[in-house]
């Protein structure tokens, strides 16, 4: 049955559709024959209790720098939808978070994914927590005192601000470090939130694997390998994306948060293990669909696809 799909997501025309998880999800949609209608975030309206967007029908075609075609714009009650896909990128900040508030009025009668509600409550950086027995040890906090002793038990430190994204501010920090005084002043300057402090994992050089969950099944995975003198995997930080299998350790880790990521309704999910450590569960806008299939992986829009119309069903 052909769907009415709604996308909320960044400017269409500024996306890299060779590594855009987003656009393999309408390529796969439109192939299926739904309807697909596109707004950004900016778009979205609440008046009167109806959550309603300026959208444009869409349609795509895998060609760089022709890869969209939109149509009249107009007003629709997201309620008529059947899905909207919340892929916007983050910040994670309070334009996201009142999103959420929004689309989580027309949720599940309008199947939104990932489940607004769950998106809001689960910030990957903090929603990890709930698995210590997978991570590095791990500290959240701004008190200069409380990060001083978390150096001093474990050594060299990686911090990053809660709610940092694409590998933006993350340093690596010994606990004879002369700079952290001066670090420490900038990020409070710079950052009202708490940082991140996890034991440095000396093998991020060994690379930082990605693995999709699809309705909480890992379903592929690439180990994305830091550039030279940097240790930042991020593919936007220059590091280089490899085909991987998983490791037993990193089935037990899926096999592990699995469950609770289909209790939530997080359909589309990417996890970050370094070295065995899960370090992020990316709830917000995951990415890699694409990678891993231009490495020889699956095509993991089909997966996400079924799993939607299988909620669609159900």
């Amino acid at each position: 049955m052909a769907l009415t799909v709604a996308v909320q997501m960044d400017p269409i025309q500024a996306i890299r559709i060779a590594g855009d998880t987003t656009f393999a999800l309408l390529l796969e949609a439109q192939a299926r024959g739904h309807r697909l209608l596109y707004y950004t975030p900016d778009r979205l309206s609440l008046q009167n209790g109806r959550v309603t967007a300026r959208v444009e029908p869409l349609r795509v075609q895998d060609v760089e720098g022709a890869h969209f075609e939109l149509g009249p714009i107009a007003r629709v009650d997201l309620a008529e939808t059947d899905v909207v896909l919340m892929r916007q990128d983050p910040p994670f900040d309070m334009a996201y978070v009142t999103a959420t508030h929004m689309l989580e009025r027309i949720h599940p009668k309008t199947l939104v994914v990932n489940n607004p509600f769950e998106v809001r409550n689960a910030p990957e950086k903090l929603f990890v927590l709930d698995f210590p027995q997978l991570m590095p040890p791990t500290l959240i906090s701004r008190d200069k005192a409380e990060i001083e002793a978390f150096r001093r038990e474990h050594g060299t430190v990686a911090m990053k601000p809660l709610h940092g994204h694409g590998g933006a501010a993350v340093f690596r920090v010994s606990e004879t470090d002369p700079n952290f005084g001066s670090m420490f002043d900038l990020f409070a300057a710079t950052f009202r939130e708490p940082w991140v402090v996890q034991r440095f994992l000396e093998r991020i050089t060994e690379g930082d694997k990605r693995i999709i969950l699809v309705d909480g099944e890992p379903m592929g995975a690439i180990n994305r390998v830091p550039a030279l003198n940097d240790i930042r995997s991020n593919m936007v930080r220059g590091g280089a994306a490899a085909a991987s299998d998983l490791t037993e350790r990193e089935r037990e880790i899926c096999a592990t948060i699995g469950p609770e990521l289909r209790r939530r309704g997080l359909i589309l999910v990417g996890i970050d293990v370094i070295d065995g450590h899960l370090t992020e569960i990316n709830v917000t806008s995951p990415t890699g669909i694409r990678a891993i299939r231009r490495l020889g992986g699956p095509d993991l829009a089909v997966s996400v696809w079924d799993a939607i119309e299988a909620r669609r069903a159900g």
